[in-house]
Formats: structure tokens, sequence, C-alpha cells
């Protein structure tokens, strides 16, 4: 394929608010450990909308084509090893960034065969977001039937997962979502008590409901609403470090760890897949499994056009969104 080229958008400069221009760039090779795949669908997640603006913890030298999963077909790869997929599968992957673009490496390792029919929004939540959340709940802080588990941001594509994963565990959810077309979306999605935390009294609306504290704490917004949360721990509590989309770092009380006998753990699902990948592919079949036979229901997301990119990064950074997000690109098939 040499001397072939693609569209994908790139980051040529790192400005607020983030500038991306669609270019016609050469079409990658790939290496004896990598697919080419002809992308159907680029996931976003809130951490690309840092990326473009420089303030990720990985900073791609510039100029970079942002996007880190992917839902296509192989057309190109190591043929022939031991294990690999042959040209034609449809598959989702993670990539080393790369995905907002009509073809993409990914790592060969990572690519997960999908079965017929699977939507591509589907298949990229149930290959990212419910594995991250699955390995959060019941691996770190072991959830068990019967506890009740805090939720926040439920209504995107990270925390409607584990609402759906919380319950499918047996626990009781509490989830908070920022405005009343989310929290309805929660409440359809089966969470037993929904929060505005909008509102500004919603720590108390925990302690309401559950008066001995929540066991688990599931967080992905960080900032003040992490700080807040330790105010709603019961005894041996385990909150989890999820993410930051409030844009700020928490600076978490330990002495309110400290109270309660709580422990606080960090949660990064990609250097789980670089350090235990029989897990990851574990937990990431199991998901797929238990969607297939009805066990796991998935809040519906939204497809934006492969040209709208920098409005999908948009509305996702500023949480105009409900469920996962992914560009849909025409030379799917």
């Amino acid at each position: 394929m040499t001397g072939a080229t693609m569209r994908a958008w790139r980051v040529e400069a790192l400005t607020e608010p983030p500038t991306l221009a669609l270019r016609e760039v050469a079409r990658p090779e790939p290496d004896a450990q990598q697919y080419l795949v002809r992308v159907e669908a680029s996931g976003l997640a809130f951490g690309d909308t840092l990326l473009v603006r420089g303030r990720y913890q990985i900073k791609p030298p510039l100029p970079f084509t942002p996007g880190s999963e992917v839902v296509g077909t192989i057309v190109g790869g190591p043929g022939g090893a031991e294990g690999s997929l042959p040209v034609g599968t449809r598959i989702a992957s993670s990539c080393q960034q790369g995905g907002m673009a009509e073809y993409a490496l990914v790592p060969a390792r990572h690519a997960v065969a999908l079965p017929p029919g699977l939507p591509a929004g589907a298949a990229l939540a149930l290959r990212s977001n419910f594995p991250t959340s699955l390995y959060a709940l019941r691996e770190v802080a072991r959830l068990q039937p019967g506890e009740t588990a805090l939720v926040h941001a439920a209504a995107g594509g990270v925390g409607s997962a584990a609402v759906s994963l919380a319950r499918w565990l047996g626990a009781r959810v509490i989830a908070t979502a920022g405005g009343p077309e989310k929290v309805a979306a929660v409440q359809a999605l089966g969470a037993d008590e929904v929060i505005d935390y909008r509102q500004a009294d919603w720590v108390d609306q925990v302690k309401r409901l559950a008066p001995q504290g929540v066991d688990v704490v599931f967080d992905p917004v960080g900032g003040e609403v992490g700080v807040q949360s330790l105010r709603c721990l019961a005894y041996r509590a385990r909150y989890l470090v999820v993410g930051f989309a409030s844009g700020t770092l928490t600076a978490l009380p330990a002495n309110r760890l400290l109270l309660h006998n709580a422990t606080a753990h960090g949660v990064l699902w990609g250097e789980v897949r670089q350090r235990d990948l029989p897990l990851a592919q574990r937990l990431t079949h199991e998901v797929m499994q238990a969607h297939a036979q009805g066990q796991l229901p998935l809040l519906p997301g939204h497809a934006h056009a492969f040209a709208d990119a920098p409005a999908a990064l948009q509305a996702l950074h500023t949480r105009h969104s409900v469920g996962k997000l992914w560009l849909a690109l025409a030379n799917a098939g």
C-alpha cells in the first residue's frame, strides 16, 4: 500500500480552544505486531478532549492524529502469524493514537473479533468502557451483592457501564448525573436512585439514601466532586479514582479515609491491558458474553459524522452528551 493516502484529523498546534485540521496524509504501514484497519467507527473518550489541548499525561509529538479506539475491518497486517486474525475480520481495538482517520494501526494483541451484527457503538463500549468498569468494581473494589455503590457521571460512557455492571453484580446503585435529560437516561438504565449533582445538596441527598454511607465510590469526575464524595463513605469503603472529567485533580482529604478505615484506588485500564493481557481479554470476553445474553443494558450513545469531529469533541468536553460518542466513517464495510 505504499503511496496510498487517507483522510485524517490532525492536531498541528496545541491551542485553546483546540484546533483540528482535516488533512490528506500517507496511509500507515503495519509492522509485524500490528493490523491495518479500515475504520468504521472511531470512539471518543474524555481523554481525547485533553490530548488535543496538550493537557493529557501523554503528549504525542506534533503533528498527530488523535483517537485511541476503533471499530473496523482488517485490511493488512501479520498474516499467517500464530493466532493472527485474517484479513476481512471485523474487530474492535485500542490504538496508540491515530484512530480519527480512515485507516488506523492497532496492536494485534489488543484486537477483538466481533460477533456478526454487533453495532459499532455497542462494540466500542463493550471493548473499552465495560471492561474498565468491571475491572474497577469487581477486581479492585471487590464490590459485593447487597453493597451500595455511588456512581458519578452515570450518563457518560464509563459511568453508564458502571451502573449496568454494579446492578449485574447485585449491588444497590446510587448514581449522579448532570441535568434532567441525563437523570432520566440513567433512571431508564436501571439505577436504584439518581441525583442531579448540579444541585448544591447532592451530598446530603446521598447521605439520606445511604445513612450508613456507601461502600464503593466510582468517580470519573474528580475535582470537588471527588473531595465531597469522601463525606459519603461507609466503614471500610473503597474510593475509585477513574478519571478527572472535571479537568481538576482530586485533592483527597486523607483524614476522611482514616476516619472510615477506607481506601483509595487508582484505575487505569490501559495499564492493565499492557501488564496483564490475559485478565484484560477475560474481562472483555465476559462483558461481551453477558451483553449478548441480555444481562448488560447499554445506554444508547450517539454517532457523529466524521466531518463533525471538532464539534463531537466539544460536546464531550462540555458534557453535552449522553452515553458513548463515536465518529462514523463512510468507508465502513
